[in-house]
């Protein structure tokens, strides 16, 4: 008998509004050129751009956080463990 390993994916998806306008506010505080930030982050300044200017429909958990700890902040977006998969698209 051969042994088939599956797996299960949990996929939550919260709401955050204005999160765009929160995240440019915290770059102009912190007063490092763009360019540097995205850097920093991981990311080109054109992704950058679409996420300040909320253009993305999705933007995963790991990207904010990596926002964050460049720009030395958090931005409040948590997630219970027993939070109902959400679907929005």
């Amino acid at each position: 008998m051969s042994s088939c390993l599956m797996k299960v994916e949990k996929r939550i998806q919260k709401e955050v509004p204005g999160l765009g306008e929160k995240i440019r506010r915290a770059r102009k505080i912190d007063k490092r050129p763009l360019i540097e930030l995205a850097a920093l982050a991981g990311m080109s300044t054109p992704n950058w751009y679409a996420i300040e200017n909320e253009e993305m429909k999705t933007l995963p958990l790991a990207t904010l956080r990596k926002v964050e700890a460049v720009l030395g902040v958090t931005f409040g977006v948590e997630f219970d463990e027993d939070e109902d998969e959400e679907e929005q698209e």
